[in-house]
């Protein structure tokens, strides 16, 4: 089991959540709990550098402790292939990184679901009104693929916005820009991938470490 430490002597409770998502290693995974991440993300899409097999997956998630979300990642999948994963893996949350339909995201009520949008314009965040999910991730557009970009969108485009679901922000978060982002969009959840690696798929310490400290203090400071 994994050993979750509490990080409340830099700045007090989190209000605002994180989610360290591409995770393929156990080492990895060890560290974002360490740090007080809420949530560790695996990548089931095969054309992503950050692909972990769920059969890997699994027996990492196996020592992951109660009170930290699992999160799957999936883009453009079968719903069977979802379901399957989902149970052999014990994921906790299901995020929709592709062109999922509303009806599509509707089927898998047995897990609370992450549709996530990647955002071009204001009219790509009123897409949220669409999806009746417990969540709604908001990434930023790109035609090369789907997510870990390491760029941002206009965040400014949330301030205006009326989400009723629980707002997950990411796209370009790193240590040096998650405090601007959550002063400024206040979302419920901060999800990195890119913004905490050395390389695709391999995520850095001190990184990590940095980005939570980053967090606590913006809402320190708030």
């Amino acid at each position: 089991m994994y050993s979750r430490r509490s990080l409340t002597s830099w700045a007090g409770k989190v209000r605002t959540k994180i989610k360290i998502c591409g995770i393929t290693t156990r080492a990895d995974v060890g560290q974002a709990i360490a740090c007080g991440c809420d949530a560790v993300g695996f990548v089931f899409y095969k054309r992503s550098p950050r692909y972990v097999s769920p059969r890997a997956a699994a027996a990492i998630i196996a020592a992951v402790p109660a009170g930290v979300e699992r999160v799957g990642v999936f883009v453009n999948a079968r719903e069977r292939t979802v379901r399957q994963v989902a149970r052999r893996c014990g994921l906790t949350m299901v995020q929709f990184h592709g062109d999922e339909s509303p009806a599509f995201c509707r089927r898998f009520r047995g897990w609370r679901i992450i549709k996530a949008l990647r955002v071009r314009s204001a009219g790509d965040i009123s897409q949220a009104s669409r999806y009746r999910t417990s969540a709604v991730l908001f990434d930023t557009f790109s035609a090369d693929g789907f997510g870990g970009t390491g760029r941002r969108f206009d965040w400014n485009l949330l301030r205006r916005a009326n989400v009723r679901q629980t707002v997950f922000l990411s796209g370009g978060l790193t240590p040096a820009t998650v405090a601007g982002a959550v002063r400024l969009v206040k979302p419920a959840w901060v999800d990195v991938s890119s913004g905490v690696e050395r390389s695709p798929g391999r995520k850095d310490a001190r990184k990590i470490r940095a980005f939570v400290r980053a967090v606590k203090r913006a809402e320190k400071h708030d």
